[in-house]
């Protein structure tokens, strides 16, 4: 496991008119690492996350990446005329206008088999999106992420609506990512994350109050 940040983020403050949501957040993420970002609703945890991936520009401060980054959000609604299946859903990932590296021919197959395989959808790949449970949506734009192979992955509530079994799932997903080297953050409210989590960031009123090691309760 390296010591050297994949990602930085330096001084962040966020504002949504008049309102203050992040006060001078510093962090860093290293590569074979999978930390949670929690604490309350109106903490800031979403605002944070999508300023690690570039999505929303802070008011001040600055992110410093070091390897292509892929956001995976909440989704649970789609509209009934998006003309897109399960499996083209995944394909964004890795041929997308956001895609880490252009995918063509086999590989590009394989990365969307391999990613529908592993949150449990092979047998879905051409349904439309639309007509999916919310949890299966959710695990659809999971496997999206996963087939971009970004090096720096972060997941906003990416369990959200999942049952007990697909949460673990996820969980055993992550773990491994991480394993394998990739940077892994996610914003999560399920307390059984933290039991594999390498660390847990806590925000509180869009700062950070506690910053704690595996086995360390925040």
């Amino acid at each position: 496991m390296t010591h050297d940040p994949a990602i930085r983020a330096e001084g962040i403050h966020a504002a949504f008119g008049r309102s203050a949501v992040l006060h001078g957040i510093d962090l860093s993420l290293r590569p074979g690492t999978f930390s949670l970002i929690m604490g309350p609703n109106g903490a800031g945890k979403s605002t944070l996350l999508e300023i690690l991936a570039g999505a929303t520009r802070p008011s001040a401060g600055r992110v410093i990446r070091t390897g292509p980054t892929a956001l995976v959000v909440q989704r649970p609604a789609v509209p009934a005329a998006l003309p897109l299946t399960v499996a083209d859903t995944v394909a964004i990932g890795v041929s997308g206008p956001r895609a880490v590296s252009r995918l063509r021919g086999a590989a590009r197959s394989r990365a969307i088999s391999d990613a529908l395989a592993a949150v449990g959808l092979t047998a879905h790949a051409e349904r439309s999106l639309h007509e999916l449970s919310g949890g299966q949506r959710q695990r659809a734009l999971l496997a999206q992420g996963l087939a971009s192979g970004a090096a720096i992955l972060l997941l906003d509530e990416a369990a959200a609506g999942l049952d007990a079994e697909s949460r673990s799932r996820t969980r055993e997903i992550l773990v491994d990512r991480a394993a394998r080297g990739a940077t892994v953050c996610a914003v999560s409210h399920d307390p059984e994350d933290r039991a594999v989590a390498h660390r847990v960031i806590r925000l509180d009123a869009g700062r950070i109050v506690a910053d704690v090691p595996r086995g360390v309760r925040a």
